[in-house]
């Protein structure tokens, strides 16, 4: 198991995700470095939980502080029983149970020089202007890396210094770029074109080198030489936008800052005394007096989001400084969400409002009113997924106090807590593996705030559950927030919350990469209003016959597990099938049915003899290495590779790996017993005669041909399947991948198949690290950037919750920590045209006399309804006109644009057409029941002829 130190070595079973972020290299720099966080207020907690979730060397706790009510705002780890304990010692305990090999101690002291010699990574937080300067300086001096992180109310900052010898191995964490060669002249500059499958993505500037180049061997294995790109087109600079310091250190660091809406003209006055001193004789700087007023009323406050946000950036530049993995941040990163409050000036808060009340919601108070508190307490939302992006809302919701009152907050999710999810779901611990996230990640928030209400489910959203989450439900709801690793079941959220017209706060993450969207009813498109073009698909022919890559066999072998070990579950007996059916029940019940675990191993050898020797040996009869094209060119050349066949050996590991797994998962399809025994089975197999591969030659059959003896063949193969009485004894144990299970033979089948069809090709093989993460489909994530998008998302939340009416208020976000970006900008407006995705006529079939509408009513209805009332187009999303007419018909909730004179030609309800213009000879519809008599029995009817006409 793991070990910390520059030896170590790491739980992939643990670390599997963030591995894909970091790589092992990084990882193990990490795990070589001791980290003194100093601070345990919320930022300080929001940065630990990070960085011992990422697996440093060890991690020490300082604060000479005791807990306060207005700790408890953002302090997961803090409890009311602990007020009046110092903050480090009590959040030790619990911290140190996120991750077990990393080492977890609380200091109270002073942080001397000496003391300070012993990390390598130093983080102040909740600190004076003189501790950043004097600890500053002394790291600086050491070559101690130093970070600096604050958040006051909707403000935060991050300065950091890593040194002057901080040595950055890898800017961005992207694969290294490559592209397939079509042909190079022999200029004194030699022009590279690249075969136009993709584009290639170099940049002038940019050291190449070769592989694999036939005539200019000399290329291969080159020096990286520079690259100039033909007809690239000017690229646009990055603009980095300095945010202005919004107040020098001395003035944020002063007790001015202490009352919230105290004394705010003191600090302007302060930071004009400030600026001009360190301005000199240069032209001063102008101050933005109403931002500096607003940091004066906002000082005091403490709010979980905008921790969870500034914490997870905080965190990741540890990372970076322990590991040289990405690019830090350029020393200053200031942040501010100011459109968080009100939109209206009238409607700030008083400082009555925002008085401490002696409660756990005074961090949160103290920007946002009492009221505002109110308002969260009895939010009911719909919260879709546990996982790690569920676990940060769930935390975020209860240190808020969402649905701490009337309110409630449903979870749903329907999977299992498994190792690799402790990494970053940070609500889990080893021992809840196996238990539903959904009720474990709802306990432990309770823990963190006893009166939040949340109710945990265990229901997939989709079709199959709308009638639990029917319309009363939704109908209920404030809001849904999206925490789903696919876009199907995004898309169907979004149309749900369309049709309910919910808000909605959609994020996901990818590595360091995150992003926010925000949907707002009549105000904002939805999310599925614009999708990510398609991934480009992989062509078959490719696949089968010409792979150039590691990713095509790696997805050739992950078919193949599916055909060999998971298909056998729609196997089924004689009785109208197709061809290939039967073909697929008489392998698995005749020729291929094993009896013994010699009969799995002979199975297994043949397999492998057919994959790569006699296919490629047939392959290559059709397609002779000098093949030439009919224009005289080289058939191999270009993508298409020149396969070799392999020959067997038991002293090759590879071979033996694909035979040991490909045996043990056959012999659990049929129930039977396995082996490891490695030297048994190569005894085994000396013993296996393989069948001489004979090429077979092309014959060309006539579709009609094909028909007849596809039919011969079915009435043959079902005589030769055994009867359905014997064929009751066969158990066969369909088996799904899961690639997280080292001990069930799934990847050592994945990697050594893939592996050796890489071999018959020359391609380069992959470990089973990157093997996984292919064939896997596994997305990296790292806690870092979780931690950052929530806190993004729960600001979107306050704003709804504020009700909010301004499209400008709201941002959708878009990250890269590793580069590190920041974007924010206004979600799209929906489309203005006459009908939006939001609109719809509300029509009540039940009358007030309790007389229900016929379908004729209805139609009638449309045509003689007309609208008169024009609105401006800038209200559409703030007016509805209820009109009522003369029919004893139920008001229609209109759209309040142009005039409607309506006339409906097809009437639909799901897939059943009910009317259409294009049956005017109908009179009548047919119904089919399904009905039970008294005694619930079911019962025949006859059908219903229901008269329209």
């Amino acid at each position: 198991m793991a070990k910390n130190g520059n030896d170590a070595e790491i739980d992939e079973g643990l670390y599997s995700r963030q591995l894909y972020v970091l790589g092992h290299d990084a990882m193990k720099r990490m795990q070589s470095s001791n980290v003194l966080i100093s601070g345990l207020r919320g930022l300080g907690v929001e940065i630990a939980k990070n960085v011992i979730l990422g697996g440093v060397k060890s991690v020490t706790l300082h604060d000479q502080g005791v807990a306060e009510w207005q700790d408890l705002s953002s302090q997961f780890y803090l409890r009311e029983e602990d007020l009046g304990k110092n903050r480090a010692e009590v959040s030790q305990g619990r911290l140190a149970e996120l991750n077990s090999y990393v080492p977890v101690t609380a200091y109270t002291g002073a942080l001397t020089d000496d003391y300070l010699t012993q990390f390598q990574v130093v983080v102040l937080t909740n600190s004076t202007f003189d501790e950043q300067t004097h600890i500053g300086d002394f790291c600086h001096s050491k070559g101690i890396k130093l970070i600096i992180a604050d958040t006051r109310g909707l403000f935060g900052q991050l300065f950091c210094d890593f040194g002057e010898e901080m040595m950055v191995h890898d800017t961005n964490g992207e694969q290294p770029l490559s592209a397939m060669i079509s042909m190079i002249t022999k200029d004194s500059a030699g022009v590279v074109t690249c075969l136009d499958e993709a584009r290639h993505g170099f940049e002038t500037g940019d050291y190449v080198t070769f592989t694999e180049v036939q005539g200019m061997t000399d290329l291969n294995g080159c020096q990286p030489i520079e690259i100039k790109v033909l007809g690239e087109s000017v690229s646009t600079p990055h603009i980095w936008l300095h945010a202005a310091v919004l107040l020098t250190d001395s003035a944020w660091s002063s007790s001015v800052l202490s009352v919230p809406q105290s004394d705010a003209d003191e600090l302007v006055a302060l930071a004009g005394e400030v600026n001009a001193v360190q301005s000199g004789s240069a032209k001063q700087e102008s101050l933005d007096q109403a931002l500096l007023k607003k940091l004066s009323y906002l000082a005091a406050g403490d709010l979980a989001p905008v921790n969870a946000f500034i914490g997870g950036l905080a965190a990741q530049e540890v990372m970076k400084a322990c590991t040289g993995k990405f690019m830090p941040i350029m020393q200053w990163l200031y942040f501010d969400a100011l459109e968080c409050l009100p939109e209206a000036e009238e409607s700030v808060f008083t400082e009555e409002d925002c008085a401490p009340r002696s409660c756990r919601y005074d961090g949160q108070i103290a920007v946002f009113g009492s009221k505002m508190q109110e308002l969260l307490a009895k939010q009911r939302y719909f919260l879709v997924g546990a996982g790690a992006i569920g676990c940060e809302l769930l935390k975020n919701f209860a240190m808020m106090g969402l649905a701490s009152g009337e309110g409630e907050v449903i979870v749903t999710d329907m999977d299992t807590i498994e190792k690799s999810n402790l990494n970053r779901q940070f609500l889990f611990r080893p021992w809840d593996v196996t238990k539903m996230k959904s009720e474990t990640a709802a306990a432990a928030v309770k823990q963190m705030n006893p009166s939040v209400r949340i109710t945990g489910h265990q229901n997939r959203v989709g079709p199959d559950t709308e009638k639990i989450y029917d319309d009363d439900f939704f109908e209920s709801l404030d809001g849904v927030a999206n925490a789903l690793d696919n876009v199907d079941a995004r898309m169907y959220m979004d149309r749900r919350c369309v049709y309910y017209r919910k808000p909605l706060l959609e994020s996901g993450t990818l590595g360091t990469k995150g992003n926010v969207q925000v949907v707002i009813p009549f105000l904002t498109e939805s999310y599925s209003s614009s999708q990510d073009p398609p991934e480009k698909s992989i062509p078959i022919c490719t696949l089968k016959n010409f792979p150039n890559a590691i990713e095509h066999t790696l997805q050739v072998r992950c078919s193949h597990f599916s055909t060999h070990f998971t298909m056998q579950r729609t196997l089924k007996l004689p009785g109208a099938q197709p061809l290939e059916v039967l073909e697929a029940v008489y392998k698995s019940l005749v020729t291929d049915c094993p009896r013994s675990w010699e009969d799995c191993v002979a199975w297994a050898r043949n397999h492998w003899q057919c994959q790569y020797n006699n296919n490629i040996r047939q392959l290559l009869h059709n397609f002779p290495p000098d093949q030439l094209t009919s224009s005289g060119a080289p058939f191999w050349s270009g993508p298409k590779r020149c396969p070799h066949p392999l020959e067997f050996s038991t002293s090759n590991d590879l071979h033996m790996d694909y035979i040991m797994a490909g045996a043990n998962l056959f012999a659990q399809t049929y129930g039977l017993p396995g082996s490891t025994d490695r030297a048994a089975l190569a005894k085994l197999l000396q013993e296996i005669k393989v069948p001489e591969f004979t090429p077979k030659s092309g014959v060309k059959i006539h579709v009609s041909d094909q028909e007849l003896q596809s039919a011969n063949a079915s009435v043959e193969l079902k005589t030769l399947l055994p009867p359905v009485e014997s064929a009751s004894q066969f158990k066969l144990c369909p088996i799904d991948f899961e690639k997280d299970d080292d001990t069930n033979f799934h990847m050592d089948f994945i990697v050594a198949a893939s592996n050796l069809r890489a071999e018959n090709y020359d391609i380069p093989p992959a470990d089973r690290h990157k093997s996984k993460l292919i064939a896997g489909k596994i997305i990296p994530a790292i806690a870092t950037t979780t931690a950052a998008v929530v806190g993004l998302v729960c600001l979107e939340l306050l704003k709804i919750i504020q009700g909010h009416k301004k499209l400008e208020s709201y941002k959708n976000g878009f990250m890269n920590l590793a580069l590190p970006f920041f974007a924010f900008s206004e979600p799209i407006a929906y489309y203005e045209i006459d009908w939006t995705l939001w609109d719809r006529f509300e029509v009540k079939g039940v009358q007030p006399s309790g007389e229900e509408m016929t379908l004729r009513q209805f139609l009638d209805y449309f045509k003689v309804l007309r609208c008169f009332l024009t609105l401006p187009i800038k209200d559409w999303h703030l007016s509805y006109v209820v009109l009522r007419i003369s029919l004893p018909l139920s008001p229609v909730l209109f759209h309040p644009q142009n005039e409607h004179k309506l006339e409906i030609t097809m009437l639909s309800q799901g897939v059943s057409m009910l009317y259409s213009f294009f049956m005017p000879h109908v009179k009548a519809l047919v119904f089919e029941l399904c009905c039970n008599d008294l005694t619930d029995e079911d019962v025949e009817v006859p059908y219903v002829r229901y008269t329209i006409r």
